[in-house]
């Protein structure tokens, strides 16, 4: 069997294409009270799911202009990382560009809410999951990306694993992109919502340890500079992370490479949690 698995890893790393998966996708329908609507998701469970047995779940966000089945059409080898590491993936709708905020300007926003407890109360009501801290990890891409670690660095007691790839993790720069005002409210009169708002301004949350941090970006990404100084802001905090620079840009073929080495990180995660 371990012959079997690390076989299976350096296909996973590699890339290697399988044509066929186990692991069963289902597309389902969520409810979340602080908005009082329904929210479609896709839940992966991996082969030989038993409800005699608790697994740790990753929760994988899309990016704007997204919704809940991006990663399952653009990377259906989501299905084999859960099979080979036997855990749940949950893929949320984001409602095409909520960033995962609470928004300060419109009330009836309130996706942080819905990521960090509605969702997570739901999945662990109709999946059997390790309901702690040391069986929840979070990542996502660009929106997502932004999503994962403002969700994760804000609710600590629910995740204990964060990652983001491609991510906006300082929106400042762009004030006139993405629908973001929308949510924040217009860059020149709300700089303290935008302030409080991005990833990087809430590095003071952390402490050494306190959660399992995990992030790249290409080079040639036009989020590529915001990823940096996010990095170098957790060095000045003495905040242990993974941080990966590698070639490439904002698009499928980089994130479908990403995903593979970040389920590593999370299937080590889970483990080394399950083992302490």
């Amino acid at each position: 069997m371990k012959v079997i698995r690390a076989v299976a890893l350096l296909i996973a790393v590699f890339g290697i294409t399988l044509q066929s998966w186990a692991a069963d996708a289902k597309h389902l329908s969520t409810h979340s009270p602080s908005m009082d609507k329904a929210i479609p998701v896709v839940v992966i469970t991996p082969e030989g799911y038993s409800k005699n047995e608790s697994y740790p779940v990753l929760y994988l966000l899309h990016g704007y202009s997204g919704n809940e089945s991006d990663w399952i059409n653009n990377v259906p080898e989501i299905k084999y990382y859960a099979d080979l590491y036997q855990f749940i993936i949950v893929c949320p709708d984001g409602n095409f560009s909520s960033w995962y905020f609470d928004s300060p300007v419109d009330n009836s926003w309130k996706y942080e809410t819905y990521v960090a407890k509605e969702l997570v109360a739901w999945v662990d009501d109709s999946f059997s999951t390790i309901q702690a801290p040391a069986g929840r990890a979070i990542t996502g891409l660009s929106m997502g990306g932004h999503g994962a670690f403002y969700v994760a660095l804000r609710n600590q007691d629910v995740y204990g694993a964060a990652g983001s790839m491609s991510g906006g993790v300082d929106i400042r720069p762009f004030p006139n992109n993405w629908e973001l005002s929308k949510r924040l409210g217009d860059y020149a009169t709300n700089k303290e919502n935008w302030k409080e708002n991005s990833v990087i301004n809430l590095v003071y949350k952390l402490k050494p340890g306190s959660l399992q941090i995990t992030f790249d970006c290409g080079v040639s990404d036009f989020f590529y500079d915001v990823n940096c100084k996010l990095h170098e802001k957790l060095l000045e905090e003495n905040i242990p992370h993974d941080f990966t620079v590698r070639s490439g840009i904002h698009n499928w073929e980089y994130w479908k490479n990403s995903i593979a080495y970040q389920s590593v990180f999370f299937h080590h995660f889970f483990k080394k949690s399950k083992q302490e």
